[in-house]
């Protein structure tokens, strides 16, 4: 096809731009053959007409699809040109913040100015062990990539980094280095990355300088090799440096400075111990006030001398060498202002007392007057005379400048090598990997010597980089066996010709630097004239005569002639050297001069320290004087020739990779791209280079599989065969017809530049012609499917309408009938209304008038008859009104005077009222005082009832009187005659009735004052009463309020506590899980150092030729459970350990591992506090002991046997008195708390029965210890006669004392003598190596390993202890809160009688409580007593058996044949008890069967889950219901360490370490179980609980077993997820699930993996059996559920953790079609969970943070409601994770849309607020904390058979 077609409407080019480089135009109309001109439209949307080169008649370059853009490696694009890779680049870099890029064996790396947190651990973790095509592009994969070419190949690996200044080389190696360390197992023991980084600081200040580019440009080049051993540590590390710019040292241009130390040093002098060197201001000195910018911005030099001060004591510079190198500087800088006085034109002088050069002198330690010579002469010898020749003033000044660089390159050199000396390795160096940090291409306007050298060695690099690229690419078609075609890339071997070759530039310059009067102007001719029209690449400028062009392969370069032979010959005067090294007060000055005969390079060009730049033999000291001489005159361009030689020889030997860095711009902006400079420096560094040629070749590469997959739309479904190579090759031939634009390799189909654009573009339009198709059917059927509904709906508004019109009708019809009936029966009621009112208009006037006339005469007769009574009235009234005057004075007076009294008891009463006294009286006694106004209104009610009837007695006995009166006066009337006869009595009759009525008149006044007084007293009272319903009401009130508040305020107190408890509760169980998972991982610490410890004693092992002499012997003399149960095993193997390196020959002594001491030795110092106490209590005691020893050895020797026998009947008779005392004493205790006085009396029956018990028991056991101390002293007394030595006998016999003493003083003592008759002799420690180091390791990891177990118990039992007593003190305020505020808010409603009874009952039920709590108290003492009964029965039924063993006991003679242990004969039981009987010798046995030899598999199929832990128990049982202590120890140790041996030899299966974890759960469950605890006790039956243990409490082995089982469940987690890793990332991500969703992209030089599943690549379906092979074995295993889902849970985290860690690195996952992918995996794992009835087991929600990725990959992500949305549900990821993902979307297909960067912007705005962790990954190692629930068995102990299968016939059933 031919490449004109490409160019069609809409088809997108490149065309040149001068500010861009750059820009994309897109053709409007179809390119033709012949065409000049093309129509183009730029992306702003303006036309343009671009004309066609006529000659060439070049088409500009096309755009790659946008599926291509960004991708991974630049050898990916379809068109490889400039604009396509410039293009890449900055969409990576600008739009997807991805700094590192692949281009073919090249990795791209941009500096973005900013720090990115993509260098963390777990990133090298993700990077370690992966394909370097299988992550995205890194400077750790290409790390990873040579170290593990390294380890596989056995070839050393060079890994160059080029780069412009400020590029960022020197970051890409220092994260190079820190990939090596860390992956190489050295980051925390070699160091050597952290004293290269140390290294930085000093070298930097030496070698780095400012220059118009950078600030801190390296001024030289280095190549720091990496050395590892055997096993690919880091060992050490070399530097060789390059061409160090000694010329900046006396001159610097316009805005450039000298090296950073001169301008530290002037910062610095003020500082008193550099007041001798006489410093001051840059701007004083001529070597640094040249540039004229002695500052730079943001940088302190005075503090970056204190880093370079420190970074040299760091590497070993002590302060002394520190004030040598600072003297030679500051003389350095008091050189350049020695100054010169010409004498003539041919001779000069300097001043004399010059100060510079005094100064000078002073601090070199040189004569001023010798130097101040030499300075101004120079030495000349022929064959025959020396002459001293004086030497001009230009002459002077270059000579001064010349010693000046002189002697600052040999300082440099030898800080180089005392760098060098810092990081130099002891071990022999099996490989290394070089990391070469050297300057890149360098073009300026001025370009002198140092650029020359520059270009010179990037032209040799560019050749073995062309080279290299050229041999990879032909090896890949030789391996693909394609037809190999020659590809021409652009050879500068011409160049380095032109450079280095005979008559080359170099060769004309070392020639004139050889002449007598050569000159840069004549050496300027001698190159016109040899290579001036002659060589291509060599051109002359028009303007000058003294410079040169060279046309190097980045561009052209045109070098200055001036300074080029003053450069090359660097020439120093001897005289001048040798007056330096006369020095004697200045010993650091002749030391950088003592190798000047080894002809080193005054730039530093050789390695330094570890080459030198030529093979030649060093001469002793009295060679010929000529020599030096002649050696000094080897110039600068020679000998970095040479050293450029072997630095090509180095990189020749290795394997190269390249990492080339590029400078975005010049500015320093984070993420800002400057095109211009980007195609510069990618000019300049090769990378186009290698686009070329791959572009020359076939750079497109597809596998058969991934072709068919990405253009199976292209084929015909005949076209499908069942070969997919064959298949391939038929579509293809229709595809493209020109054969020559592809080939068919073995694997793959390799493509000429274009093709897969080509093909990406018809598959582009046959799914776009499909999109089509589709588009056309769909909108069809929604056409169809609209007009169907808007047809319906017009017949529905139809029928609709016209039913309406029809009840409109129907309703009008119906309005006109009833208007006429309406009209009907108005009509009607008008003309009946209108009769109506015309007949009750003639009533009513009929009616008035008539009324009006009777009216009329009813008012005249009423008028008279109310005259008479207003007369009548009248009359009255003025009789009336004069009596009412007189009464009305008469009572206003009464008033006046009572209103006076009354104010004056208002008065009092109110004085009354105000005092505090009266509001305490109304407040207290409000309520009797209520009574008491009642009360007293009753009395005055009765009072004035009695009033009432007094007045109502008067009224009567008035009328009678009244009466008798008038009915004397009708006597009188009647004898009317006869009283004028009695006139006298008539007026003394008058006289009396005047008297009544004056008294009727008085009293009827006191009537009335007492009806108003009455009156007066009853308002009064009404309104004291109301003023009291007022205050009592205002009391109540505030009664409410007060108990609202109260209620309220409790209400507030409960919630806050209960808040409080449940937040403390969060707390607590957070820190109880960090507790956990912290002791979790001490525990995994421990078992790793203890791996590490038996890897140590393995190699000891392998090292020892001798066999092991004599037996093991267990020390039997621990006294702490925890020591002896965890160590045993160790400490057996240790103590032979000395042994066997008795008779190790001293030349096959091991090396110590240092770096185990050295941890072992933190640990101890870390916890030597809290062992320091111990310490002390050992010391004691073991001085005590050796004081009782000494004793024992001063006094005279007595009969063995019966100094035996005393001594032991002593010892036991008092160990048993002081038990059996406490034992009464703690009886005595217990009755007295618990029992009433009467009760726990001397005499009550309870306590006499208790204590005949005890005496009784006594006795007995007195009786008894004797005849046993009898039998001892005659097994002594044979012992004596036999003397045997070093047997297992007397081991035993030990054994047996120690399990017999009882006081821990004679424990002690037993112990200290037992390890004093065992000690080694000294020379035994020193058998191991010569100071005992791994004894005294070995031991502080015992001691530590003790402590530290010890520490963490007590203080997780404390942590219990204190969290449980919280919580019931916290639950026990609530409750009593609650209790208080209910009485309280009771009492409050009750009157003070009812709240004296509602205290009482208070009270009483307080006391009821308290004497609940004390009966609760009484039953557990009660429960204590019976427990102790039952020990004493057990004591005595022991005592029996004794005493039947005794009864039968042998003769002593047969003592030493048999094993020393009483024989006891037990009784025959009707029912099996549950337990199981060994003998002590078939320990051993018992745990090589059953544990050490047991195939887990047949266990499992055949038994019933967990039965050897049922066994070990019932023999734990046994041992615990003989009360052998020894026998349980032993026991349950051997048990633990054949634990620990089975899973150290079989550690990697995933089915023993399964089913060891089930066991040791269910041995600590049945430990749990039978323990006897009531917590535990509940769950039983009661036959179980018969079966609980009596004697011991195993508690702290509880402990042991579950440290023991947490270990096992991190060796578990470690094994599945070995298993489960390489299928993770195949299986979850790569791997189709849902077939054809997804089509493969291209993919470039880095070999992808292919998302095809091909044979042998895991799939989710090969997840899933794994997965239900774990579950199916564990359940198998019988393990607990609730484990399982643990395990469960660590399993999905993994998956999950894993697989998002590759999505956040792969670019080419970040898909939605992937998305989909991983949501239907996600799914399938959530079915799996359903179906295995897991889903509580919290696995899921490990899975959130994927489903969220993937959800995030597939919504929508365009508007700010998308942002909100994906802000809202991605609340597991962080804001680092999320912001990767949207970066790292790629479209798959060319319909998909990419994620803009304002959106990115958008989701980091709204996510700034979010606090959570900046790291990227998730931490794939992260281990859940394990807990281990209860879980009782109700598997009776009884029922257990023990299967012959087993191999245990030896035990019994008892």
């Amino acid at each position: 096809m031919a490449a004109s077609e490409l160019y069609t409407k809409y088809a997108r080019v490149w065309i040149p731009d001068p500010e861009e480089v750059w820009k994309s135009a897109e053709l409007l109309k179809d390119y033709k053959p012949g065409d000049k001109v093309l129509q183009l439209r730029l992306e702003e949307g303006k036309d343009l007409e671009y004309s066609l080169d006529p000659k060439t008649k070049e088409l500009p370059p096309l755009r790659n699809p946008d599926i291509l853009v960004g991708e991974n490696d630049l050898t990916a694009l379809s068109y490889l040109h400039e604009p396509a890779v410039l293009h890449n680049l900055k969409v990576r870099f600008i739009d997807s913040k991805l700094i590192y890029t692949y281009c073919g064996i090249v990795l791209v790396a941009i500096n973005p100015y900013e720090q990115l947190p993509i260098y963390g651990e777990d990133i090298i973790n993700a990077y370690s062990g992966q394909n370097m095509g299988d992550m995205d592009p890194h400077i750790f994969a290409v790390a990873e990539e040579a170290y593990k070419q390294m380890a596989r190949d056995e070839r050393n690996q060079s890994i160059i980094v080029s780069g412009e200044s400020g590029a960022g080389k020197t970051v890409s190696a220092k994260y190079a280095m820190r990939y090596f360390a860390t992956v190489s197992g050295s980051a925390s023991e070699a160091n050597v990355e952290e004293k290269v980084l140390a290294s930085n600081p000093i070298m930097e200040s030496i070698g780095n300088a400012k220059t118009t580019r950078n600030d801190n440009s390296s001024r030289f080049g280095k190549y720091i090799e990496i050395g590892f051993d055997k096993r690919y540590r880091i060992i050490g590390a070399n530097m060789r440096t390059y061409l160090l710019e000694k010329s900046r040292v006396v001159f610097q241009a316009e805005e450039e400075r000298n090296y950073h130390i001169f301008y530290q040093l002037c910062a610095s002098a003020a500082l008193p111990e550099f007041k001798t060197l006489r410093l001051g201001n840059a701007d004083y000195f001529h070597y640094t006030k040249q540039g004229g910018s002695p500052v730079i911005d943001g940088v302190d030099d005075a503090k970056e001398m204190m880093n370079t001060r420190q970074a040299c004591t760091l590497l070993g510079i002590s302060d002394s060498y520190q004030m040598g190198i600072f003297r030679i500087l500051a003389g350095i800088l008091h050189l350049g202002n020695v100054e010169f006085a010409s004498r003539d034109s041919d001779s000069c002088t300097v001043p004399p007392k010059h100060e510079p050069l005094t100064i000078f002198c002073d601090l070199m330690g040189v004569e001023y007057e010798e130097m101040a010579h030499w300075l101004c002469h120079r030495k000349l010898a022929t064959a025959t005379e020396t002459y001293i020749k004086p030497i001009s003033k230009l002459h002077a000044i270059n000579a001064r400048d010349a010693l000046a660089k002189h002697i600052y390159a040999n300082l440099f050199n030898w800080i180089v090598d005392h760098v060098n000396k810092a990081l130099h390795a002891a071990v022999k160096q099996h490989s290394f990997i070089g990391v070469l940090d050297i300057y890149g291409f360098e073009t300026f306007e001025i370009n002198s010597f140092e650029q020359f050298c520059i270009n010179y060695a990037n032209e040799k690099l560019q050749q073995q980089f062309n080279m290299h690229v050229f041999k990879l690419e032909q090896e890949e078609y030789m391996k693909e066996q394609i037809p190999w075609t020659l590809i021409d890339f652009y050879d500068n071997q011409p160049c380095i010709n032109l450079i280095e070759a005979k008559m080359g530039v170099l060769d004309l310059l070392d020639e004139e630097c050889k002449m007598p009067k050569g000159s840069d102007d004549s050496w300027a001719q001698k190159l016109y004239n040899t290579h001036l029209n002659k060589c291509a690449l060599f051109e002359k400028p028009r303007m000058s005569n003294k410079a040169f062009i060279i046309k190097h392969f980045a561009d052209k370069v045109e070098y200055q002639c001036e300074g080029f032979l003053e450069k090359n010959k660097d020439t120093v005067y001897e005289e001048q050297i040798r007056v330096l090294k006369s020095s004697k007060q200045f010993k650091l000055l002749p030391e950088l001069f003592q190798d000047e005969e080894k002809v080193l390079s005054p730039t530093s060009a050789a390695p330094s320290g570890r080459v030198p730049l030529t093979r030649m033999p060093v001469k002793p000291a009295k060679a010929r004087p000529g020599q030096a001489s002649k050696e000094h005159k080897k110039t600068v361009g020679h000998q970095f020739r040479n050293s450029l030689h072997l630095l090509m020889e180095t990189l020749n030997a290795t394997t190269p990779h390249y990492v080339r860095c590029i400078k975005p711009n010049d500015f320093k902006f984070p993420f800002t791209f400057d095109e211009k400079r980007a195609v510069q420096q990618l000019r300049a560094c090769g990378v186009l280079e290698t686009i070329r040629i791959s572009a020359a070749g076939f750079p497109s590469r597809w596998t058969y599989q991934e072709f068919f997959s990405r253009y199976r739309v292209l084929m015909k479904q005949r076209d499908v065969l069942g070969d997919r190579k064959q298949t391939c090759k038929n579509v293809l031939e229709k595809l493209i017809q020109d054969k020559d634009k592809y080939q068919f390799g073995k694997t793959k189909i390799f493509f000429r530049a274009g093709q897969v654009a080509y093909l990406e573009k018809i598959r582009a339009d046959k799914l776009r012609a499909a999109c089509i198709r589709i588009q056309k059917t769909i909108r069809g059927w929604l056409m169809r499917k609209k007009y169907m509904r808007m047809r319906k709906a017009a017949i529905t508004i139809q029928r609709h309408v016209r039913g309406y019109q029809a009840r409109c009708y129907a309703k009008f019809l119906r309005r006109t009938r009833a208007a006429i009936t309406i009209q009907k029966f108005q009509r009607m009621y008008v003309v009946r209304k209108r009769y109506q009112c015309m007949r009750d208009a003639t009533i009513a006037l009929q009616a008035l008038l008539r009324g009006y006339m009777v009216r009329n005469k009813y008012q005249m007769m009423l008028r008279e008859h109310k005259s008479v009574v207003i007369q009548k009235h009248v009359r009255g009234w003025l009789a009336r009104r004069r009596y009412g005057r007189t009464l009305r004075a008469i009572i206003y007076l009464q008033c006046c005077y009572r209103r006076m009294m009354a104010k004056r008891e208002l008065k009092k009463l109110k004085i009354e009222a105000r005092s505090v006294e009266r509001y305490k009286k109304l407040h207290i006694g409000l309520e009797n005082k209520i009574m008491q106004l009642q009360r007293k209104i009753d009395e005055q009610n009765k009072e004035y009832k009695s009033l009432l009837e007094k007045m109502t007695t008067l009224e009567v006995t008035y009328t009678t009187e009244t009466e008798k009166l008038r009915g004397d006066v009708e006597r009188l009337r009647l004898s009317e005659e006869e009283a004028r006869s009695a006139t006298s009595r008539v007026l003394s009759l008058q006289e009396e009735i005047a008297k009544l009525r004056t008294e009727l008149h008085h009293t009827q006044a006191e009537k009335k004052s007492i009806e108003e007084r009455a009156d007066k007293y009853k308002h009064e009272t009404e309104q004291l009463v109301s003023e009291l319903k007022e205050q009592n009401s205002l009391l109540k009130t505030e009664k409410e309020e007060l108990n609202r508040r109260i209620h309220d305020q409790a209400r507030e107190i409960t919630e806050s506590m209960e808040k409080k408890l449940v937040e403390e509760t969060k707390q607590l169980e957070l820190d109880l899980n960090d507790e956990r998972l912290r002791y979790q991982n001490l525990l995994n610490e421990f078992s790793r150092l203890e791996e590490r410890y038996d890897d140590l004693k393995d190699e000891m092992n392998l090292m020892v030729s001798i066999p092991k002499p004599g037996h093991k012997r267990t020390d039997s003399t621990h006294s702490s459970n925890e020591s002896e149960y965890t160590f045993s095993s160790e400490i057996t193997e240790a103590e032979d350990l000395p042994l066997r390196m008795e008779q190790e020959p001293s030349e096959k002594k091991a090396a110590l591992d240092m770096s185990l001491f050295l941890k072992l030795q933190k640990r101890v110092s870390e916890l030597e506090q809290e062992k320091q106490s111990l310490q002390d209590e050992l010391d004691r005691k073991e001085e005590q002991a050796l004081r009782a020893k000494a004793k024992e050895e001063e006094r005279p020797p007595i009969r063995g046997a019966e100094l035996e026998y005393e001594s032991l009947k002593r010892q036991e008779l008092e160990s048993e008195n002081k038990k059996l005392k406490n034992e009464l004493n703690e009886l005595q205790k217990a009755l007295t708390e618990t029992r009433a006085p009467e009760v726990t009396a001397p005499g009550a029956p309870a306590y006499r029965v208790l204590l005949d018990q005890l005496t009784s028991v006594s006795e007995e056991l007195e009786v008894r210890k004797e005849e046993v101390l009898i039998l001892r002293s005659q097994l002594v007394s044979q012992k004596e006669a036999i003397q045997p030595k070093h047997t297992m006998t007397d081991a035993t016999i030990l054994l047996e004392d120690v399990q017999k003493m009882k006081d821990k003083g004679e424990i002690a003592q037993a112990y200290i003598g037992l390890k004093e008759t065992n000690r080694q002799s000294p020379q035994d420690y020193h058998m191991l190596n010569e100071d005992g180091e791994l004894w005294l390791a070995y031991e502080g990891l015992k001691q530590a390993n003790r402590l530290l177990e010890s520490q963490l118990q007590s203080q997780r039992k404390s942590h219990e202890n204190e969290l449980e007593s919280l919580r019931g003190e916290i639950q026990s305020l609530k409750e009593e809160n609650n209790r208080q505020q209910q009485l309280l808010a009771q009492n409050l409603q009750l009157p003070p009688e009812a709240r004296i009874e509602a205290s009482l009952q208070h009270e009483i039920t307080r006391l009821t409580n308290e004497n609940l709590d004390l009966m609760e108290q009484l039953e557990k003492q009660d429960k204590t007593v019976r427990k102790l009964k039952k020990q004493l029965k057990v004591f005595a039924k022991k005592i029996g058996e004794l005493e039947v063993g005794q009864m039968e006991n042998i003769s002593p003679g047969q003592i030493i044949d048999e094993p020393i242990r009483p024989v006891n004969i037990p009784r025959k039981e009707k029912d099996f008890q549950g337990m199981l009987e060994y003998k002590k010798e078939d320990e051993q046995k018992l745990v090589k069967n059953l544990i050490l030899e047991l195939k887990p598999r047949g266990v499992a199929v055949n038994l019933i889950p967990g039965l050897p832990a049922y066994i070990l128990f019932m023999c734990v049982r046994h041992a615990d219901y003989l009360n052998d202590d020894q026998k349980v120890r032993s026991l349950l140790t051997s048990t633990i360490n054949g634990i620990k041996k089975v899973l150290k030899k079989r550690g990697d299966d995933f089915e023993t370490v399964s089913f060891w974890l089930s066991n040791t759960c269910r041995f600590l469950h049945c430990l749990k179980q039978y323990s006897g605890e009531e917590g535990f006790m509940k769950h039983n039956t009661p036959r179980q609980n018969e079966h609980c243990l009596t004697n011991f409490d195993l508690a702290e082995y509880r402990q042991v077993l579950s440290d023991l089982a947490i270990q096992i469940y991190q060796q578990l987690v470690r094994v599945l997820e070995n298993i489960l890793q390489p299928m993770i990332v195949s299986g979850m991500l790569e791997h189709e699930t849902i077939q054809g969703v997804s089509g493969v992209k291209p993919t470039g030089l880095r070999k992808r993996t292919s998302s095809i599943a091909d044979e042998g690549t895991y799939t989710l379906d090969s997840i899933i059996r794994q997965l239900n092979s774990f579950h199916s074995v564990m359940c198998q295993h019988g393990m607990d559920p609730e484990l399982i889902k643990q395990v469960v849970k660590q399993m999905f985290y993994i998956i999950g953790a894993v697989t998002l860690n590759n999505l956040l690195l792969r670019k080419d996952m970040c898909s939605w079609s992937k998305g989909m992918q991983i949501r239907y995996n996600v799914s399938q794992l959530e079915e799996w969970l359903r179906d295995k009835n897991l889903m509580n087991s919290g696995a899921k929600e490990t899975l959130e943070p994927l489903i969220q990725a993937a959800q995030l990959l597939q919504v929508k992500k365009k508007t700010d409601e998308d942002a909100e949305a994906i802000c809202s549900m991605c609340n597991a990821l962080t804001t680092a994770q999320i912001v990767k993902v949207l970066n790292l979307y790629t479209p798959v297909n060319e319909f998909e849309e990419r994620v803009l960067v304002s959106f990115i912007r958008t989701i980091q705005v709204r996510l700034r607020d979010r606090k959570d962790s900046p790291q990227l990954l998730m931490d794939a190692k992260h281990i859940f904390p394990v807990t281990f629930p209860f879980n009782p068995s109700s598997l009776a102990l009884e029922t257990i058979q023990i299967p012959a299968s087993l191999g245990l016939g030896f035990i019994s059933r008892v």
